[in-house]
């Protein structure tokens, strides 16, 4: 007997409710720790990803081109995964209420990664083992069934790629800090790329976690008028659990991407030594302190000066630039300690980058945005050159000299009791102010939210980067009442407040004799 919920799954994601199919698979879990499901349930999402495109192929070519049906390279051409017919998601659904559907699954990824090399090591693979409910395994892949029910092709991916990284969000926020290991909150990716702008070139994130940066890129690609295939995307991460998370997400979201593994990270074993980026898209690791900084003193990447081995954020920056293309622009996430430490040399690197003007805008961002932490982090958007340039359309003015200064830290929403969230006019209020200084197109300072500093200005506060320096207190409105006029209320509320203070005060010493009182 199906769910009482199965009905429903079709008609819920055409209006696009994530949430109600998550909740419905996370009551599945039981006991099971979400760190562990996130790989059970994100493994069939993919699964059933692949199976519908293939599906659809297959029934347009049995339409079009019947000889051509069993043909591989058919599917590869379109970018389509061949599946072996054990592995097609209508053998594993017929198969759902079998004590041995644990192990028709892990038979169902070793023959997909057998076909399709790019795969090999990404999928899941321990559906059969004893801690597995096999019955919970046959509900999920019935409620998993219904994602992109009575869609196109087209369509079917676009919901099983938005299904994804809603889950992935999901998993972060029940894993705490552990999920932020591996998930950049959307509006803070979405802040990132609309910022930036890619709208083609390569893109790269040298520790790319679950491949959040990417996913948002092509969005905005596509968004803009561009193809998937117009940006070129290329990544690197250290842990192979949350690269083969990147790998499905891009798979799923039909991204052709070169990201590359390896346990040393891409400080001591950097994967694309040749690759100069035009985007650089990253959210590394807070603060980290033991990045192996002693081995690597004399590294030819520390070009505005040595990183203390005691932490790794400017590491990270120079890094970053180091990979960026003539023209290329970067932005990053860091502590908001990066912006005004001067500690093991720290206020000299920062100094340097000033100097060598490779620092176009410092965004001071609200607390609780992150899974992983509740205290507020900064961005830095970085650039090669800040003389000209294009993006898109529109033409860039010689910036050489400022700085823009965001403090964007009393925007966004609370959407539980502990995250928060910008708004699409969150964002908009932001990068918006961004490209108008940025083009010379409207730009005008506003106390308390936006300024542009000079070189000279960062100097005279000792080449501290935090905005709330230079945006100065926000405008108050004159509401036209003289000042003694205000004060006087003041007082006379305050004297009054101070009488009620007395009089409650008086109150509770007198219940208090009471309660005495009748205790004796």
């Amino acid at each position: 007997m199906k769910p009482r919920w199965h009905n429903e799954i079709g008609d819920r994601h055409k209006t696009g409710t994530s949430p109600e199919l998550f909740k419905a698979a996370d009551k599945m879990r039981g006991t099971m720790e979400p760190s562990d499901y996130k790989h059970i349930a994100l493994g069939l999402i993919f699964l059933k990803h692949i199976s519908d495109g293939f599906m659809a192929k297959r029934a347009e070519l049995e339409r079009d081109y019947p000889e051509g049906v069993e043909d591989e390279d058919e599917y590869r051409a379109d970018n389509i995964f061949w599946v072996p017919k054990p592995a097609r998601w209508a053998h594993l659904q017929a198969s759902a209420k079998q004590p041995g559907i644990g192990k028709l699954i892990d038979e169902a990824m070793l023959e997909i990664e057998k076909v399709n090399p790019s795969l090999k090591g990404v999928l899941p693979k321990d559906y059969a083992r004893p801690a597995l409910n096999p019955v919970m395994l046959g509900e999920l892949i019935d409620l998993i069934s219904g994602i992109g029910f009575k869609s196109d092709e087209g369509q079917s991916r676009d919901v099983l790629g938005r299904v994804y990284e809603y889950f992935l969000g999901q998993f972060a926020g029940a894993e705490g800090k552990r999920g932020g290991e591996f998930y950049t909150p959307r509006s803070v990716v979405r802040t990132m790329v609309e910022m930036l702008q890619p709208h083609d070139g390569r893109v790269y994130d040298p520790c790319c976690g679950s491949g959040g940066m990417f996913v948002q890129s092509e969005k905005f690609v596509e968004n803009h008028g561009g193809r998937i295939g117009d940006i070129a995307v290329y990544g690197q991460e250290s842990n192979h659990t949350t690269w083969r998370l990147c790998m499905m997400n891009l798979a799923v979201r039909g991204i052709d991407a070169d990201i590359r593994w390896n346990s040393d990270g891409s400080f001591h074993r950097d994967e694309l030594p040749d690759l100069r980026a035009d985007y650089v898209l990253a959210n590394p690791p807070f603060n980290v302190s033991d990045w192996g900084g002693n081995r690597l003193r004399e590294d030819a990447r520390w070009k505005f000066g040595i990183p203390p081995a005691g932490n790794a954020n400017f590491a990270w920056l120079q890094h970053i630039l180091h990979h960026l293309a003539p023209a290329g622009t970067a932005g990053v996430v860091l502590a908001n300690g990066s912006m005004s430490s001067t500690q093991s040399g720290e206020g000299e690197i920062r100094q340097a980058m000033v100097e060598g003007d490779v620092i176009d805008c410092m965004i001071a961002m609200p607390g609780q945005l992150f899974y992983s932490t509740q205290i507020p982090v900064c961005l830095w958007f970085l650039a090669k050159d800040k003389s000209n340039g294009l993006v898109g359309d529109a033409k860039l003015r010689d910036r050489r000299g400022e700085i823009l200064f965001i403090d964007a830290r009393k925007l966004g929403h609370m959407v539980d009791r502990t995250r928060r969230e910008f708004s699409d006019e969150d964002i908009a209020r932001i990068t918006d102010t961004y490209h108008a200084w940025r083009e010379g197109k409207g730009y005008a300072d506003v106390p308390g939210f936006v300024y542009s500093a000079s070189h000279e200005e960062v100097a005279k506060h000792g080449y501290v980067l935090t905005p709330g320096r230079y945006v100065g207190a926000e405008d108050v409105e004159d509401d036209g009442v003289p000042f003694a006029e205000r004060f006087a209320a003041l007082q006379a509320r305050l004297e009054k407040q101070f009488e009620d203070g007395e009089r409650l005060e008086n109150e509770i010493r007198h219940r208090l004799k009471l309660v005495s009182y009748v205790g004796r």
